[in-house]
Order: C-alpha cells, then structure tokens, then sequence
C-alpha cells in the first residue's frame, strides 16, 4: 500500500509547492531545465496513462522564473510548445492504435467512463474541443486519444492541436511572467497554484452538474 501512496504523496508535494521544486531544478540543473520541463510537458499530454502531471501549475511557475532572469521566456513558449504539440500527435497515433479496443473493456490504467465523458466532450465541441481540452487537466489527455480513435482525421486535428497547444503554453506562461513575481503571489504561491487547479477544474464540474440536472 506504501508503494502506491508514496508516489501520490511525492506528486502532491510537487504540484502544491512547485516553486521550490523548480527553483531546485534550476539550481541543479541549469539549462537542462529546459529539456526537464519539456519532458513533464510532452508526458503529460503524450502518455494516456499520465494524466495527473501539472502543466498549468508547472507552465505559470515557468513563468515566474523567467520573470525573475533565471529562465528564458521566449525559450520556454517555443519549447514548450513544441513539446504540447508533439505530445498530443503521439496521443492521438495511441488512440488511433490502440483506441477501439480500450473502449470495449476498462484497463488497469485507463476507465471507460474517462474515456466516454472525454468523447461526449468532443462530440458537443467538435474540433475546439482539442483546443479546449489545452486547459482542463485530465481531459486534455484523454481528448487527442479519443480523436485518434477515429473521430477525427489527422489534417484536421494537427491544425487544432498546434492551435491550442501553442495558446495553452503561451497563456500560462505569460500569466506567470507577469503576475508571478508580484509580491503577494510570490508570498502565497501554494494559494495560487490551488486557485489554477480549482479554476482549471471548474468547467467540466459545472458541466457534470448541468449533465445531471438534465436527465433528472
């Protein structure tokens, strides 16, 4: 049991106190931060099986640094797009090869029922959805997944894939390097980030609520 919950335990720490991790990274590391967060980023919404990494959080304290000189902002928003981009490309070649057979049975890994709410997702969005889905953690993993089971050829989803990966990243990115440095953001960075967490998840949940007030 320790096995599993020490994991979560290490994620919860990192995600709620994420400045100090990078910080630590950047000392560490110096310019191999960049392929660092471009690892986080690229797994997190190249890997079905990954979706609880965090790339809003981790996208705003990038920013905070980059405000500080410690990172460069412009490095950070090519980069890190790239790495958006790549990810979800890689996610919708899995669903493409993988997809059909997920949804007739759940896997140790990934649940029907995410992968069923990701599509109703995409079927009341269409397209936008994959530019969308950039800013709701969990969804934003499962949505190239769905796309590439067949919903969607690649021609069009490579244009709404480098549409919203390059606003998710820019968006984040510049929020921390303006607002990150401000003083009582800086001073109450774990606020901030459960603020971002709970602002990211307020969509879909009022969505589920809208959902059930519709079939009561």
């Amino acid at each position: 049991m320790d096995s599993l919950i020490d994991p979560i335990r290490a994620l919860i720490d990192f995600i709620l106190h994420i400045d100090e991790h990078l910080a630590s990274i950047i000392s560490q590391y110096g310019g191999w931060t960049y392929f660092i967060l471009f690892l986080i980023i690229f797994v997190e919404t190249g890997v079905v099986v990954m979706p609880l990494l965090p790339g809003d959080s981790l996208l705003f304290a990038a920013g905070a640094f980059a405000a500080r000189g410690t990172l460069s902002p412009i490095v950070l928003i090519v980069l890190l797009s790239i790495a958006a981009i790549v990810g979800d490309t890689v996610n919708y070649f899995i669903g493409k090869m993988i997809g059909p057979r997920i949804f007739l049975r759940d896997s140790r890994f990934i649940k029907r029922k995410h992968l069923e709410k990701t599509q109703a997702f995409y079927h009341k969005y269409g397209g936008k959805a994959i530019v969308f889905a950039r800013f709701v953690p969990i969804v934003r993993t499962f949505a190239p997944f769905v796309a590439g089971i067949g919903t969607m050829d690649y021609k069009r989803f490579i244009f709404y894939n480098i549409t919203g990966g390059v606003a998710w990243v820019t968006i984040f990115v510049l929020l921390g390097y303006f607002f990150g440095t401000i003083p009582a953001v800086a001073h109450n960075f774990e606020l901030v980030i459960f603020a971002i967490i709970f602002l990211s998840l307020l969509p879909p949940v009022i969505e589920y609520l809208r959902s059930r007030k519709s079939t009561a």
